[in-house]
């Protein structure tokens, strides 16, 4: 059973009093931003009269942001730690209708500055020094000026902006209170109840018909519900298109690249690009079933091909493998990483109530934070070192950059957490005594490629063909977005597996396309850390130097630019190729250790 809260040690407990100190200080802080915001309203209509006024609008919306994001960090940080502590819940509300009151209160503000030329903003900068550390914020901001709005017709927008994301509430209504999945036998013969949290373990199970029922079972319950979340998913396609369309953007994938300065043509070219490596998944595949003695199904792409008994990894010495792990990384980077342990930045273990998953969080001006539910195994140490990585990014982002170009964007985000992942699992695997322990890592590996790379590449194609379908104005019914699905399964997966039929209602419980065209980034992501990882394992000092750069710059340039200090162009089909050429040397290791004995 899980321990209460107050029964975790403090030592394995974060610090969150580093954010906040007492009720009396979120209350202050609360008090402020409102002060701030009204500052800001009593400057409607002489925002860019002149430089000063620039500023101190620039210099007093930054402080409000800081402010709010803040409480709105600390408040939900607070409230994981034990959803169900009422005064975790208070907070998570007051933060909630804050956020809300403030940016409805101050809309008007982003109209007012965009309604003039950027030029003229270019000579308030020259004239202003104080006015440059806000110099591409501004121009980022300004990017926009064609897709802004009057006034009046951005607060309609705010104020419609509540109205939607019902499709998502729906969805995840489904997916995570009314879901009933019923009852499974595990392996030891036992009635268990299957659900949304458990599933992914019987689909690890070395007993192929727990898989099996598992499988079926969350695809009955979906298949059940599909034209509901069918109408769902199609109410948050309309939304985008309303988005897109009122603004002036030519679709909404236009409108969601446009702010990391990234065109329709990267993002169709990754996906072309992407299937000239599909050879390298179905021989993975190929291999899986060699090793199992199986052909697969889709419910046995999941279990584990090494035959090894799980050793236990306390956190102490998951703490000193890190240590050993990333050394690729130099001196200084350990130094900087050692602190996480011995100054509150990680909530170690699970508790009752406690936020599920592992994840990394902060707030400017504070050490990033850390949640695990660590549980002394090799997923518990590649996972802690994964969300490190999170972790120092900001850490190195903060320390180096202004509020505002501090917080890196989502296409850099996976890259030091991936890079972190690779050189643990290559200590792993150096580290292995036996060639089931190195099978093991190398499928761990492997697994990495195939759910990051290319199922994230099967998503963003699948919502890519999706929305073009509705935009030429075919019906989006649950048959139409089923089969959409289903031929993408055949393509990515290959001749190698049973494609089954119940896998075509996968897309129905699939989170991401409720935030459409963003997961495209998880692969180009993993790309770009198997090609700085692969350098790194080759002691090469220049790309270390550089990659820590790379951690320092945040979101100083847009995206592409900061990579390319790293020397890495996404661009560039080199890189690609480099990338695929690692996966290509695990894939011929496994190889020959499944083929040793024959």
């Amino acid at each position: 059973m899980e321990k209460k809260r107050n029964e975790i040690e403090s030592k394995f407990k974060w610090q969150l009093e580093d954010i906040i100190k007492n009720d009396e200080e979120y209350e202050r802080i609360c008090v402020e931003i409102n002060l701030l915001a009204d500052k800001i309203v009593a400057m409607k209509g002489k925002i860019v009269e002149n430089a000063q006024n620039l500023h101190i609008y620039l210099e007093t919306n930054e402080k409000l942001d800081m402010l709010l994001e803040k409480i709105y960090v600390y408040s939900y940080m607070y409230h994981y730690q034990n959803m169900s502590d009422e005064k975790g819940l208070k907070y998570k509300s007051k933060a909630d209708s804050l956020m809300e009151k403030i940016n409805v209160k101050i809309s008007f503000a982003n109209s007012e500055l965009m309604n003039v030329p950027y030029e003229k903003i270019l000579a308030f900068i020259n004239q202003c020094p104080e006015l440059k550390k806000y110099k591409f914020t501004l121009e980022k901001t300004f990017r926009y000026q064609k897709y802004t709005l009057s006034e009046k017709e951005e607060k309609v927008i705010a104020e419609a902006q509540n109205s939607f994301g019902t499709g998502h509430e729906v969805f995840s209504n489904l997916d995570n209170v009314d879901i009933d999945l019923g009852f499974i036998i595990d392996e030891t013969g036992k009635k268990v109840k299957l659900t949304n949290s458990n599933y992914i373990k019987y689909m690890n199970s070395k007993n192929r018909q727990v898989r099996k029922n598992a499988f079926k079972k969350m695809y009955k319950y979906f298949k059940s519900i599909i034209n509901t979340l069918a109408s769902s998913y199609k109410g948050v396609i309309k939304e985008k298109y309303f988005s897109s369309n009122v603004r002036g953007f030519k679709n909404p994938l236009q409108k969601s690249l446009y702010s990391d300065n990234i065109d329709e043509e990267f993002y169709t070219n990754f996906v072309t690009e992407t299937h000239k490596y599909l050879p390298l998944m179905y021989k993975y595949m190929e291999l899986r079933n060699k090793k199992l003695g199986i052909k697969s199904h889709m419910y046995d792409i999941y279990v584990d091909i090494g035959k090894v008994e799980e050793k236990e990894i306390p956190y102490s010495e998951g703490i000193k493998i890190l240590n050993e792990a990333l050394q690729p990384l130099g001196q200084e980077y350990i130094k900087d990483l050692n602190k996480s342990f011995k100054d509150g930045w990680i909530d170690v273990y699970a508790n009752q109530y406690k936020r599920s998953g592992a994840y990394q969080w902060g707030t400017y001006g504070v050490h990033p934070y850390v949640s695990l539910n660590y549980e002394n195994d090799v997923d518990s140490v590649s996972t802690l070192g994964h969300e490190l990585g999170h972790a120092m990014h900001s850490y190195y982002s903060n320390n180096n950059q202004e509020y505002y170009d501090a917080n890196y964007p989502i296409f850099l985000a996976e890259i030091a957490s991936t890079v972190n992942e690779v050189l643990v699992g290559e200590y792993f695997y150096k580290n292995a005594k036996t060639k089931e322990e190195k099978i093991m890592h190398l499928a761990d590996f492997l697994n990495k490629v195939r759910t990051t790379i290319f199922r994230q590449t099967m998503f963003a194609e699948f919502e890519k063909i999706v929305f073009e379908k509705y935009s030429e104005g075919v019906a989006i019914t649950a048959a139409e977005l089923s089969n959409i699905y289903y031929d993408l399964n055949k393509l990515y997966f290959g001749k190698n597996i049973k494609i089954d039929e119940d896998i075509k209602y996968e897309w129905a419980r699939i989170p991401h396309f409720y935030t459409p065209f963003y997961v495209y980034k998880y692969a180009t992501g993993l790309i770009a850390a198997l090609y700085i990882a692969n350098n790194l394992l080759k002691n090469d000092s220049e790309v270390k130097n550089k990659y820590l750069k790379f951690l320092s710059l945040g979101a100083s340039d847009y995206p592409l630019d900061i990579l390319k200090t790293v020397g890495v162009d996404i661009t560039n089909k080199t890189v690609i190729e480099s990338a695929f050429e690692l996966v290509e040397n695990k894939l011929n290791e496994l190889e020959k250790l499944i083929n040793e004995g024959e």
